[in-house]
């Protein structure tokens, strides 16, 4: 993907800085819609189509975190938050929301291109599998090209990363997935944020496969997880 053909939903209230991104990440050759809040964002979210979203946090009628949590419901979009709060519970929330970053105020332009060409990457990264078919999982099915997880005949859509990750514990089956090799083969990097960005996921993925009783996600502490079907 081309920095020509990335589109950025912009969600900052501070009009003047909202103004002064859009006019930098333009120049940088990205297609940028700039919108005041979180209201009107999800307004044009739902009638186009966006690449990254790149959300303030602190916002009037829809906050950052709520505008997120109703994105990810309809769409796996990666969306980085912007706030001048730095606090660790912020973060961490952010986290939970399926947050690809968090860039607390105030940021460099270069930095905030650097951010956004790093999630860009990570989420246009395939990793290579062996299975483009079907993947058993107990009673579940797991099929890896279409991400989706089913049981019986209930249907769970998984995002690319829950995908992934779910891919490298079934390759690994009943042995241990170090942390460090998922980290950096889905996120390219082992830092504390994209650690606790895994245990959200690792999470997740216990709540799809709680149909089959047999089936447990284990955390080795300290060292990663094992798929277990026992």
């Amino acid at each position: 993907m081309s920095k020509a053909n990335v589109k950025i939903l912009l969600v900052e209230d501070d009009a003047n800085l909202g103004t002064l991104l859009k006019e930098f990440l333009t120049v940088k050759n990205f297609d940028v819609v700039h919108t005041l809040n979180g209201e009107d964002a999800l307004k044009i979210f739902n009638k186009n189509s966006f690449d990254i979203c790149i959300l303030d946090v602190m916002m009037p009628k829809v906050d950052g975190f709520t505008l997120a949590a109703k994105i990810r419901s309809i769409s796996d979009t990666p969306f980085v938050f912007l706030s001048a709060k730095s606090m660790l519970d912020d973060k961490l929330e952010g986290l939970k929301l399926g947050a690809d970053d968090y860039i607390s105020k105030p940021f460099s332009m270069e930095e905030l291109i650097l951010r956004i060409n790093a999630v860009l990457k990570r989420n246009t990264r395939h990793i290579e599998n062996h299975n483009k078919t079907v993947i058993q999982i107990g009673n579940y099915k797991f099929h890896f090209d279409t991400r989706t997880l089913c049981l019986n005949k209930k249907e769970q859509k998984l995002t690319s990363r829950e995908a992934e990750l779910l891919n490298l514990l079934c390759l690994k089956q009943n042995e241990l997935l170090e942390r460090s090799e998922a980290l950096h083969k889905i996120w390219k990097n082992d830092s504390y944020f994209t650690s606790r960005s895994m245990d959200v996921y690792v999470t997740k993925l216990r709540g799809y496969l709680k149909g089959d009783l047999r089936i447990q996600i284990i955390n080795v502490h300290g060292s990663g997880f094992k798929l277990v079907v026992g």
